[in-house]
């Protein structure tokens, strides 16, 4: 415990930080010289930077959705942002498992409420977004690691928002032993839309839900627009 009183002399240890070694002279720090070139220390870095504004933000939104000032549609506001930056939070501790090691499996998955977390994920958009987000579930498990479904959910619901008119609707049910996230909008289709973010979205969709048995599929709906739809394996009803 540090508590300003104790401290060990330069002399007698030599102080750490990270995975470097730290010279001293005297009662001076010497830290060491940058590689020329590590990219993998460079990410490590920004990413460093990048969690510690997340943790202001998350400091500052906490404060807001305590405050006897705001109203209950900015509080509302302000627990889906604080739902956001816990998301953004666990995308940097994967990226930092995948520096930390070779290339590895997909995390282990879990059993998940899938109507529960997709419920999030449509209540931030709301929000979020100057569109109609329509919602429509019922109780549905399936497993898979959480963090790849909010990526799957969010890539597909980003993009549809982005593209409709004016609608969108989801929706989480069981189909034949399957869990089904639908996702429909009334815009230009697949493909009829600004070139290049919808298709990369879908391919990291793909990528995220093939590791855990599931699939995709890319149609027109009723809408007019296109309809997504995550296919997942259903877990057991408890």
């Amino acid at each position: 415990m540090i508590d300003g009183q104790s401290r060990s002399s330069p002399s007698a240890t030599t102080p750490r930080l990270g995975c470097h070694t730290l010279a001293t002279a005297g009662d001076a720090l010497v830290l060491p010289a940058p590689p020329a070139d590590d990219p993998v220390l460079r990410r490590r870095r920004i990413r460093h930077d990048i969690r510690h504004e997340l943790g202001t933000i998350i400091m500052l939104a906490s404060a807001v959705s305590v405050a006897d000032d705001v109203g209950p549609r900015s509080r509302d506001r302000v627990e889906a942002l604080l739902g956001e930056t816990r998301w953004l939070d666990h995308l940097l501790r994967r990226l930092d498992e995948d520096d930390d090691g070779p290339a590895a499996d997909p995390p282990r998955p879990e059993r998940i409420r899938v109507d529960e977390l997709v419920g999030e994920i449509v209540s931030g958009m709301r929000l979020a977004s100057i569109r109609q987000v329509g919602y429509d579930a019922s109780p549905a498990w399936a497993h898979i690691d959480p963090l790849a479904l909010w990526r799957a959910v969010r890539n597909i619901l980003d993009n549809a928002c982005r593209i409709a008119a004016e609608r969108v609707d989801v929706s989480v049910a069981s189909e034949d032993g399957l869990t089904v996230v639908q996702v429909d909008d009334d815009g230009p289709g697949f493909g009829g839309g600004a070139g290049g973010l919808a298709s990369l979205g879908l391919g990291i969709v793909h990528d995220l839900v093939s590791g855990y048995g599931g699939g995709l599929e890319v149609r027109r709906c009723e809408l007019g627009g296109a309809r997504v739809r995550i296919l997942l394996p259903s877990a057991t009803v408890p």
